[in-house]
């Protein structure tokens, strides 16, 4: 059916319902798995009083019927833990920290040139010092993962500019719920 917009209503619906059982032991068809997909393909109205079709099929208990292909080629190997970036970003902003305070680096436009980083770019990582000690240590000890960690240093921002570390604290408590 044709609208005002020129938009068209469907005419076909699909549905799949997927069900599986296992017989009782002593049962004689325990040693098969029951498995039914439905699928129907029809105009409006196709699934009103019970027009479905059901085909059947037993499988072996020990065989499961995917509907996942199998994986082409090389599985990716599982990822190796790895320190988050966040921890190696706030080490290497208290180590620029002590190198500015021993006079070792004159500015963060030295320390910009030395790493090929953009000033701009040292100045957000040092940014991290103005967090809470407490936040500090927590980030700190923050385990290898193999998966996104939950803090970045992109989610730390908002909080390295509130200036009362308690309300730092409370702030970076709702992140990590």
């Amino acid at each position: 059916m044709r609208t005002r917009r020129g938009w068209v209503e469907p005419e076909v619906f699909f549905r799949i319902v997927h069900a599986a059982q296992v017989g009782h032991h002593g049962d004689p068809a325990a040693t098969h798995r029951e498995q039914t997909v439905e699928i129907a393909l029809g105009p409006k109205g196709a699934f009103e009083n019970g027009n479905i079709g059901a085909p059947t099929r037993r499988m072996a208990t020990a065989r499961v019927v995917s509907a996942v292909p199998p994986s082409r080629g090389n599985p990716k190997p599982p990822r190796e833990p790895k320190t988050p970036r966040v921890v190696d970003l706030l080490r290497k902003a208290i180590e620029w920290r002590s190198l500015l305070d021993a006079g070792k680096i004159a500015n963060q436009t030295e320390i910009a040139r030395q790493e090929g980083i953009p000033r701009a770019r040292v100045t957000q990582i040092m940014g991290m010092l103005r967090l809470a000690p407490k936040i500090q240590k927590h980030i700190l000890s923050l385990p290898e993962v193999d998966t996104r960690p939950s803090v970045t240093e992109r989610v730390l921002r908002p909080i390295e500019a509130i200036t009362n570390q308690s309300d730092q604290l409370k702030e970076f408590h709702k992140l990590m719920m």
